[in-house]
């Protein structure tokens, strides 16, 4: 029985010694094993039309746990994706492009460079070329992506100044697909520089097709400030219909009625380059009285399905010179902010 007991004991101890070696820290071989390559970086295929719902799938296989990045870089575009993981592994749990976009601009139907680095082992490799034929799509109400040139219903106003732009333009490095809108100018008398607005109206609808829970509706817009530029001011204004008559209803003074709600921007809370700003309709702010926001000026409830005309205005302080801002890719998305 003596035996039988100290076995029992020795087992016991045994036991305790494998559990605790488990949570020691990392395994040895992934500390200290040179990095070797069980199987090589390689793609699912070489080309893929997203819009179609195709995806590429990447994978290879190391003999130990590894942070891993895959870059991938758009040739034309500079657009770049990154998946990254720490794995010995890479496959279709933790290496698939849906033709998604880190790094705006987003990709173009162009010809693409995969990179994968393990850095702490100095190791890279490289597929080339990935051809996107296809763009991945995006599901919500686009406002303006600027693609087919100015809508008709869409209205502008542009002050008397120096070098003064708002146009639409041309260009590769687009924030989506080919095309922008170019806001620039030096105004010396007043803030304004311009504005655009977008009525409801221009897309054939009496109000914004708009879910009406301000939960669920985010406005995303992508703008690009160039290198060099700080004094910008970007004012986004939403108005809504609050009576449901087709107009944005004033007093006899010229004052609105109806509910104004916006948000703002300035160029020294903003990266140089492409940059996406998503807000959560319910998150909106009201207009600034003394620095301080104003009641609204209608019934103060945020009702998206009842907006009626958004309206973008650029400024900067007149003292300040020239300014500028380019502008692409206005949607509505529901549930969640833009993946571009």
């Amino acid at each position: 029985m003596k035996n039988i007991f100290r076995l029992l004991i020795i087992f016991v101890l045994f036991i305790s010694c494998e559990r605790d070696s488990d949570t020691l820290g990392p395994n040895l071989n992934d500390l200290f094993a040179p990095l070797e390559i069980i199987e090589p970086f390689q793609v699912s295929g070489q080309r893929a039309d997203f819009g179609a719902g195709q995806t590429l799938e990447f994978s290879a296989m190391f003999n130990k746990q590894v942070d891993w990045e895959i870059h991938i870089v758009g040739q034309n575009s500079g657009a770049t994706k990154i998946l990254s993981g720490k794995s010995n592994f890479i496959d279709a749990s933790n290496g698939v492009w849906d033709g998604s976009t880190t790094n705006l601009p987003m990709f173009k139907q162009e010809a693409c460079v995969a990179t994968l680095m393990i850095q702490a082992d100095s190791f890279s490799a490289d597929i080339q070329p990935l051809i996107v034929t296809g763009l991945k799509e995006n599901e919500g109400f686009v406002v303006a992506d600027f693609e087919n040139g100015k809508n008709p219903g869409w209205e502008e106003f542009v002050q008397s100044g120096a070098n003064m732009t708002f146009n639409i333009v041309e260009d590769i490095t687009a924030g989506e697909k080919n095309h922008y809108y170019d806001m620039g100018g030096r105004v010396d008398f007043d803030f304004l520089i311009g504005l655009i607005e977008f009525p409801a109206s221009a897309y054939d609808v009496t109000h914004f097709p708009l879910d009406q829970d301000p939960g669920r509706v985010f406005h995303n817009v992508m703008f690009n400030k160039p290198e060099g530029i700080t004094n910008n001011i970007i004012i986004v204004e939403f108005y809504e219909d609050d009576n449901i008559n087709g107009t944005i209803d004033r007093d006899a003074n010229g004052g609105l009625i109806e509910d104004l709600y916006l948000y703002e921007i300035r160029g020294t809370d903003m990266e140089d380059g492409w940059q996406l700003i998503s807000t959560l309709y319910e998150d909106l702010g009201t207009p600034l009285v003394n620095g301080i926001p104003a009641p609204p000026s209608g019934n103060g409830v945020f009702e998206p399905q009842k907006l009626i005309s958004i309206r973008l205005l650029f400024l900067a302080d007149p003292t300040s010179g020239y300014s500028q801002t380019l502008m692409d890719y206005m949607m509505f998305t529901e549930f969640e902010a833009l993946n571009p």
